[in-house]
């Protein structure tokens, strides 16, 4: 009866959405109030009934209820209750249920926090928003429905993929849904800035935030994969260039271009029609994710893989809105030339540069990804696209964009800010020295790159202009702005890690055993011993190294290998002695005899930076959204009064980006 009882409200939810998408165009066309005033109270009652749906689904995976096929596929009666309810989102179904949520919930979100907003925009928005949850809920019901039953149900259940049985998979997909989602509200508001006519710096004012809290949530999503990747698929790797990893990069390329653009917009008015675009391609490719990960027409260890006609429904789906879209811009958009007036050489034009490049690595990424899918569509045979292809490209376009955040704190809105030069050189000499040490300390572990050495110099470089063109000591200090400098700052440290672990790691393979240590580098593992364990739903094999420095013991490391009974799949899990300044990493191989086995071992220097540099991005943009709450409430004295920014008008400075 709850299985009912949540097709019942996702259907009812689905049928009001697209009530909640019709009737507010026909209130704008009769100027009828109560049908323009409908828009609010039927986003909020979307997500809660959606909401309502999610729960049920969440009771029967909690109850066991293997009549539910769904459920019948992903979980298991021994299956740890944490991993039950995560198993919610751990299947194609629950997933886009829960991504259908998502969208009502940021739509009820727009609805309790616009009450200020230009009403005419923001019922404009809330019908666009109910649309996007119309045609995604009937999706769910025609092809995804996580609520169809079968009699009898097994006794047993499947069981949830092993893999994914970790805390991961309890915060990654939520986080990522959420940033994937969250893009949507500003295609809501780029179509609906292009119905009425206006794009403006307030329109811009009204839309930043959400482009932001979206921002944050995927960063937090994919700084979290990437963790997750690394200590539990045990290749001792955080990237791999892998498609759906690529399919979660290019949103957040392209809403970082965005977040940039809309500052410009905001201040100058300028940028207009980049933000425009930028805003409907970020859900364009957030929408392209989800059909990466759902169609089966790309190899990942993080795809569903499921029935590819589903897949051929959601790039249907991503067509019609990406086509309304660009044919709406194509005829409303407006030609003339903005009034703001700039050179390179200022914010305006130095961001700007930076919106180029990171259009110019997203395409890239894009092409690499999604060109060996074509390639064998077309019958002109099999091609593979790698990490050398990726890191060729990629790498120096990062590194040019890094150099370009070196200038952007000395620089003020139409052209330079009067800098001493100690600030001006001091940062770039700092750069180049501590890059040329740091390089030269990790010489014994990889021979010396140019690529890794202008790369620790330009990070360096990043770090030092940012700290001392920070005013930590004027009154100008404000949450804002140290949100901006963390944000930048975690851009700088994610990029040190990242430059380390791929110049500077060190691996071998051995087989240990009693009395036979293997020396990596300046450490030594010895083998200890071999227990066996007892899990919730598997069994496995512990084993026990000891790893020595200079001849004392600084770490002991116990990976495993896991055996789960029930899908019959083995998996490793690695030892790790987790540092600051670097990673003990060991993979446990096969049994080579007694006492004998096969294993991998790992040295990854700073490693850990990269989900440092990740939590400082994520804490940054958080820490500017709040300083920027009443953004959320933006003035509006009437309907009819647009707050409007002239577009050579500049507001106060405020130190961004």
């Amino acid at each position: 009866m709850l299985a009912e009882l949540g097709y019942l409200s996702l259907l009812l939810a689905t049928a009001l959405s697209l009530v909640q998408g019709t009737l507010p165009w026909l209130g704008l066309r009769l100027a009828s109030r109560p049908l323009l005033g409908c828009a609010k109270p039927l986003a909020l009652l979307n997500a809660a009934l959606l909401g309502a749906a999610l729960g049920l689904l969440a009771i029967a995976f909690g109850q066991n209820d293997f009549t539910l096929v769904y459920v019948a596929q992903h979980a298991n009666s021994a299956l740890p209750m944490g991993f039950k309810l995560a198993a919610v989102w751990g299947g194609h179904e629950g997933s886009m249920l829960f991504f259908v949520f998502a969208l009502a919930l940021w739509g009820a979100l727009v609805a309790l926090c616009s009450t200020r907003v230009d009403p005419l925009i923001s019922v404009r928005v809330l019908a666009i928003m109910g649309l996007i949850v119309g045609l995604f809920g009937l999706y769910t019901l025609a092809f995804s429905s996580p609520f169809d039953r079968q009699f009898p149900g097994p006794l047993e259940g499947r069981d949830l993929n092993p893999m994914l049985q970790d805390i991961g998979l309890i915060i990654h997909p939520p986080l990522l849904y959420l940033g994937y989602v969250g893009f949507a509200v500003n295609f809501a508001f780029a179509m609906a800035a292009l119905h009425s006519g206006r794009l403006d710096g307030a329109v811009a004012h009204w839309s930043r935030p959400w482009a932001l809290g979206s921002w944050v949530f995927l960063t937090a999503g994919i700084v979290l994969g990437s963790w997750w990747a690394y200590y539990e698929l045990g290749w001792g790797g955080w990237w791999f260039w892998d498609p759906v990893e690529n399919a979660s990069l290019l949103p957040w390329l392209l809403g970082t271009a965005l977040l940039h653009a809309l500052v410009v917009c905001e201040k100058r008015g300028a940028y207009g029609h980049g933000v425009l675009l930028l805003s409907i391609f970020t859900f364009s490719l957030s929408l392209l994710g989800t059909f990466v990960v759902r169609s089966g027409v790309l190899t990942s260890v993080h795809a569903f893989a499921v029935d590819p006609n589903r897949g051929l429904t959601l790039l249907l789906l991503l067509g019609l809105l990406l086509t309304t879209a660009l044919t709406l811009f194509a005829l409303r958009a407006d030609t003339r030339a903005p009034y703001a007036r700039f050179g390179f050489w200022s914010k305006e034009g130095l961001l700007g540069a930076a919106v180029l490049l990171l259009c110019v690595a997203c395409a890239s990424v894009l092409l690499g990804t999604f060109y060996p899918m074509v390639f064998k569509s077309l019958h002109l045979g099999s091609l593979s696209v790698g990490a050398p292809y990726f890191n060729a490209i990629f790498v120096p376009l990062a590194l040019v964009l890094m150099a370009l955040m070196t200038q952007i704190p000395r620089l003020r809105w139409q052209g330079l800010r009067a800098s001493s030069p100690i600030k001006t050189l001091l940062p770039l000499l700092l750069g180049m020295l501590g890059g040329g040490l740091l390089s030269l300390g990790y010489r014994e572990q990889g021979a010396l790159s140019w690529t890794g050495l202008i790369a620790n110099v330009v990070s360096l470089w990043l770090l030092a202009s940012l700290l001392l063109n920070f005013p930590f000591k004027s009154g100008a200090l404000s949450a804002v702005r140290l949100g901006s400098l963390l944000a930048h700052l975690g851009v700088a440290v994610c990029a040190l890690g990242i430059n380390q672990v791929s110049h500077h790691s060190q691996e071998g393979g051995t087989v240990l055993k009693p009395g036979s240590p293997y020396s990596l580098g300046a450490y030594e593992f010895r083998y200890e011993g071999s227990e066996p364990l007892l899990g919730p739903n598997y069994t496995a094999e512990r084993i026990t190294l000891s790893v020595h420095r200079e001849g004392k013991e600084v770490a002991r490391l116990q990976p495993e290998r896991r055996h789960y009974s029930v899908r019959t799949m083995n998996m490793n899990e690695p030892g790790i002695k987790w540092g600051l300044f670097g990673d003990l990493y060991v993979v446990l191989g096969e049994k080579m005899g007694p006492d004998a086995y096969a294993m991998r071992l790992h040295h990854k220097p700073l490693v850990r930076w990269i989900w440092l540099g990740g939590l400082l991005m994520m804490a940054g943009g958080a820490l500017r959204l709040l300083g920027r709450r009443p953004l959320l409430a933006a003035q509006c004295p009437s309907a009819s009064q647009a707050c409007n920014i002239s577009p050579g008008q500049t507001r106060q400075p405020e130190e961004a980006q």
